[in-house]
């Protein structure tokens, strides 16, 4: 049975006060029509057309804090454990937690294995086709000798989704059907099914699945979509049918110790762009509190590990930021209107076209200065960079210093809830 999500009136919002991808000029929208709220599994808190013009925001359009939603928190082993790895890492290792580099679906090449080992990169994320089951499990060891730093080991992320999105599908790993088919299954047979594909990834030595696909498709545009639409990743064309393919999907992940990350936040169903390949990519449609977002608040409700946030921007929400830099969208949105508390991380910012002119540095800092965790990068080489540029930021500047100590400690949470961390 699908649980329903409450909706929460504008009038109680505005009394507390409170996005594979024209130049705007009205203001971001700072108040919903109507939000979303969530108390379902979270993470604790932690103390183009034209080209839009990337304006860098460091203070967040929302000031007012939302108020916490009920959340189990850890033990307090548990969490003396991820404050004994904080004091641990140096600036420049809490850091690198903080990129997620990518590596060859097959094993790291020669360079890859230099910038993972050097950095010590918090995660890495596998690009290209991928080999067999047995030869994966063999080439994640690998990454994890790499990288492990003080008892923390990487995250190892996939694009496992199904259909033409599935980067692991040699022998020993299922076929996995389109999100446009896995959508007409019921959810008892969708959640089993995921299980299954999550105990090979598993198996394979892989713990994050970058599924599922949230994002609505309205059937009228899903020929013009050349994100999700043209490449069957949808669930459905209404939140309803997307939602209840999103919770089913992410139910029979976690059943199988497999996290995951919902995505593309708020959504890239009505773009026409990839932003892969394209660049200036906007919607000039999606507002705060749309009910696109449901799919989102069903993720988050059945245990979603991340929330990804897409590089589109929203004309009707912030018209002055790409999603991926908007404090609106991630701590007003996000983490406001959804209540997330848990990790936050990237559409990818590496290889993308969409922020192609936007330093690599500037990727990494303005996401975590908006309020994001994970940086996705699929270049490599552009891995010490970024580092580099988080490092310096925090140096100079203590509030973001503390930001980026937030946002270590809820990818040490993350991974500590998967086995990742160890503390003696």
């Amino acid at each position: 049975m699908r649980r329903p999500v409450t909706l929460i009136a504008l009038t109680a919002l505005a009394a507390t006060g409170c996005g594979d991808s024209g130049s705007p000029t009205a203001g971001p929208s700072t108040a919903p029509s109507s939000s979303i709220s969530v108390t379902g599994p979270s993470s604790p808190a932690a103390t183009p057309t034209d080209t839009p013009t990337d304006t860098p925001t460091d203070t967040p359009s929302d000031t007012a804090t939302p108020a916490e939603p009920p959340t189990s928190k850890p033990p307090s082993s548990a969490a003396g454990c991820v404050d004994q790895k904080l004091q641990a890492l140096t600036l420049r290792e809490k850091a690198a937690q903080l990129i997620m580099t990518g590596i060859n679906s097959t094993g790291m090449t020669s360079a890859q294995r230099a910038v993972v080992r050097q950095e010590k990169s918090g995660s890495v994320f596998l690009i290209g086709a991928g080999g067999s089951l047995s030869h994966t499990r063999t080439a994640m060891a690998a990454v994890n000798t790499a990288a492990t730093v003080k008892g923390v080991r990487p995250l190892i992320a996939a694009d496992q989704e199904g259909g033409q999105i599935q980067r692991l599908k040699g022998s020993g790993f299922d076929r996995i059907p389109a999100a446009t088919v896995q959508g007409t299954w019921s959810s008892s047979k969708l959640t089993a099914q995921a299980e299954h594909w999550g105990s090979q990834l598993k198996e394979a030595g892989i713990n994050v699945d970058l599924a599922p696909v949230a994002d609505v498709v309205p059937s009228s545009l899903k020929s013009q979509n050349a994100p999700i639409g043209q490449l069957d990743r949808e669930y459905g064309d209404t939140p309803e049918e997307a939602g209840q393919g999103v919770e089913a999907f992410v139910q029979g992940m976690r059943n199988a110790g497999i996290a995951t990350s919902v995505k593309h936040f708020p959504g890239l169903g009505r773009v026409r762009g990839n932003t892969d390949f394209s660049s200036g990519v906007v919607d000039n449609v999606t507002v705060r509190g749309d009910a696109g977002l449901q799919p989102f608040a069903d993720g988050i409700k059945a245990g979603t590990s991340m929330v990804m946030i897409s590089t589109v921007t929203y004309t009707k929400i912030d018209p002055k930021n790409r999603a991926v830099f908007s404090p609106t969208v991630i701590q007003g949105m996000v983490r406001g209107d959804l209540g997330w508390r848990g990790v936050v991380i990237t559409d990818d910012v590496g290889a993308a076209a969409e922020v192609a002119a936007v330093p690599a540095g500037d990727r990494a800092t303005r996401f975590v200065a908006a309020g994001g965790d994970i940086v996705i990068n699929a270049k490599a080489g552009l891995t010490g960079e970024m580092v580099s540029a988080l490092v310096a930021k925090a140096e100079q500047d203590e509030s973001f210093a503390a930001q980026l100590t937030s946002s270590v400690r809820r990818v040490l949470i993350l991974k500590q809830d998967h086995g990742l961390v160890s503390c003696g």
